[in-house]
């Protein structure tokens, strides 16, 4: 019932004339594109909420050349979301930084197969 009341609310010749702009009153099932783009990208990083790293020194995550990746890593090995920075590090191309409990040099070696 309420369909075919939406479906009436339609004036078809103003469609017509903007082929591209959808009527006021679209009903859709689909959401659209810039919808579902805005959903993905909040239940993507999500998991940052539950990363160690966000309540720790930041700069242990991203060491000096040469500088120790220890203290990072420990805290990586208990961190519940690890896979999912991990996998944000790869997908993200990372280049910086101990990500996932992986250094940068570490991170290239997985992508390779190497790891």
């Amino acid at each position: 019932m309420a369909l075919e009341y939406m479906a009436g609310q339609f004036d078809h010749d103003n469609d017509a004339e903007k082929p591209n702009e959808k009527p006021k009153n679209h009903l859709s099932l689909v959401p659209s594109v810039s919808d579902f783009d805005e959903l993905f990208d909040a239940v993507e990083e999500q998991w940052q909420d539950n990363a160690l790293c966000a309540q720790t020194d930041p700069e242990a995550f991203f060491p000096e050349k040469g500088g120790s990746t220890r203290e990072a890593k420990r805290i990586c090995s208990g961190c519940e979301v690890k896979a999912e920075c991990l996998e944000y590090a790869l997908h993200n191309d990372e280049r910086f930084g101990i990500w996932g409990g992986l250094s940068e040099r570490e991170r290239r070696r997985l992508k390779r197969g190497i790891i």
